[in-house]
């Protein structure tokens, strides 16, 4: 879940039954905002218990990163999916985290939450990785090289290569 100063959703995702209609959901956001908004979890990720929830949060600028999973889910994994959230988002939003960017460039945001989990299994944590996912998915492949980031053109080329061996 990511969120703003104001408790206001950005980009979330679930994977549980446990909030079957939107306004549980949003009930549980305002929760887990209220119970955490004073905490200064602005250096490293805090983590809390909260109705048998493990939530792991980090605050950034007027942004609210949360990770949530059962009781009974480790920590720590829970810990690097977030920071691999976070990484993400900092190296995709050129270290411009903030809620403006955050809403320009959702659809990549969006594509980070893919790039982790599905369906709620845990894909990948390391966040160069996934922003590399994100930037291979969001290029134009039809754009010239000339205007396209080193990455992309390894990717184009990769698929490129790819299509031409398939063949």
């Amino acid at each position: 879940m990511n969120c703003n100063s104001e408790g206001k959703r950005v980009a979330v995702k679930y994977f549980s039954d446990d909030w079957p209609t939107n306004n549980a959901k949003l009930a549980f956001e305002k929760f887990v905002f209220n119970k955490t908004v004073k905490a200064n979890a602005r250096t490293e990720a805090e983590i809390t218990l909260l109705d048998n929830n493990i939530i792991i949060y980090k605050f950034v600028q007027d942004l609210h990163f949360f990770v949530t999973g059962g009781d009974d889910e480790n920590e720590l994994i829970l810990a690097s999916v977030l920071q691999g959230f976070f990484d993400a988002v900092t190296l995709l939003l050129r270290s411009n985290v903030d809620k403006r960017e955050a809403l320009e460039n959702l659809d990549l945001i969006l594509l980070c939450l893919d790039e982790i989990v599905d369906g709620g299994m845990i894909l990948e944590t390391n966040g160069p990785l996934i922003a590399e996912k994100v930037t291979s998915h969001s290029l134009d492949a039809d754009a010239p090289l000339s205007e396209q980031t080193l990455t992309q053109a390894w990717a184009t080329a990769r698929e490129h290569l790819t299509r031409t061996l398939l063949k």
